[in-house]
């Protein structure tokens, strides 16, 4: 594909009508190739979810919200009841595919919600047509948060100073800008001139992958280290802010994000920079007092011992494969939602701003 193409590419988007499907670009490829993928059935949303096909905590929950409008059009020929015993056994596998993203389950709670104000007041299909104008109106929303965030976000950042980031939180992980790169993309348009550095996030390098790519194709200063930099990068007066993004907030703040993230805001507080969080409202969980309530997806060990198909470790070896860790809300200097800045972060702080 052209370069143009590649940065017009939308992340995921719904092909034709109520009978349509999802399409997404196939994340495990880039950055050296780039290709769509059709999801026309539950288990190819699902797998493309698991797999980190289409990853980021907004990008799970839109596409979740378009995979239980999949899995209902399979049964919008049945009764009522088997309809919704349909719709129930869709939902309930969805869940299944990731555990810490909190959109995930924000997103099939409020589709199925239109479903279950439905019932008994209209046909299966009208509820499938129903339920994928939501999952469309959930994507509006994302692209309508994104740029909000980016626009709070560029305010704390000056011109000609150092960023890291960790992981990728870009378009690719939302329907548009992202979270934490929608701070880098408006303090762009705004004029402001960065230096981004991007940990490569082990094991499986979304930053190299796809942050260092999609901040080239915007034509963002980027530089790219092994997640084992940071420290260096932050002594020698490189870096000036963090900016990451989130997969879930607990109600006192404590984020849970790609595993590093906590190890990176530690090295922050070290060197007394500011460690930001960018996260739309629907990534917080106020059911979750702490963050160590927070659910925390264990990944298979090949990802570290055989990571994208060669052996790297000896065979038998014991493998502890975290896919994220949780950063307490003392290490964070504000987060940065689509309602405005959060600071200090604390329990009050975040009940006001989401009330």
């Amino acid at each position: 594909m052209s370069e143009a193409t590649i940065s017009t590419l939308p992340t995921l988007h719904w092909v034709g009508d109520v009978g349509g499907h999802l399409r997404l670009i196939d994340q495990t490829l880039l950055p050296v190739e780039v290709r769509e993928i059709d999801c026309r059935d539950l288990e190819t949303v699902f797998e493309a979810i698991r797999s980190l096909r289409v990853r980021g905590a907004p990008a799970i929950g839109i596409a979740a919200a378009y995979g239980l409008v999949i899995g209902a059009q399979a049964a919008n020929d049945r009764d009522e009841a088997g309809f919704f015993a349909a719709l129930d056994s869709a939902r309930a596998r969805l869940a299944e595919s990731r555990p810490t993203a909190v959109n995930l389950f924000w997103a099939l709670d409020r589709t199925h919600g239109v479903a279950l104000a439905a019932r008994g007041a209209t046909s299966p299909r009208e509820i499938v047509a129903r339920l994928l104008a939501e999952a469309r109106a959930i994507h509006e929303e994302d692209r309508a948060m994104c740029r909000a965030i980016g626009r709070y976000g560029a305010e704390l950042l000056a011109d000609g100073q150092g960023v890291l980031t960790h992981c990728n939180a870009g378009g690719l992980a939302t329907s548009d800008y992202g979270t934490a790169l929608a701070v880098f993309f408006s303090a762009q348009e705004s004029g402001k001139r960065l230096r981004v550095y991007a940990d490569e996030t082990r094991p499986l390098l979304q930053g190299a992958r796809l942050t260092a790519w999609e901040l080239q194709q915007r034509g963002i200063d980027v530089t790219l280290i092994c997640d084992s930099m940071a420290a260096q990068v932050m002594r020698e007066g490189r870096v000036q802010a963090v900016v990451t993004g989130a997969d879930r907030i607990a109600a006192n703040g404590d984020t849970a994000n790609k595993i590093g993230t906590y190890g990176v805001a530690v090295l922050a507080a070290a060197h007394d920079i500011p460690f930001y969080v960018a996260a739309p409202t629907s990534t917080f969980d106020l059911s979750l007092a702490g963050g160590s309530q927070i659910p925390i997806e264990q990944r298979d060990k090949r990802e570290i011992t055989h990571g994208f198909g060669r052996q790297t470790a000896p065979e038998g070896v014991k493998v502890y494969n975290p896919a994220f860790d949780v950063t307490p809300a003392r290490l964070i200097r504000a987060i940065i939602c689509e309602r405005g800045v959060i600071a200090p972060v604390t329990r009050e702080r975040i009940a006001a701003a989401l009330r």
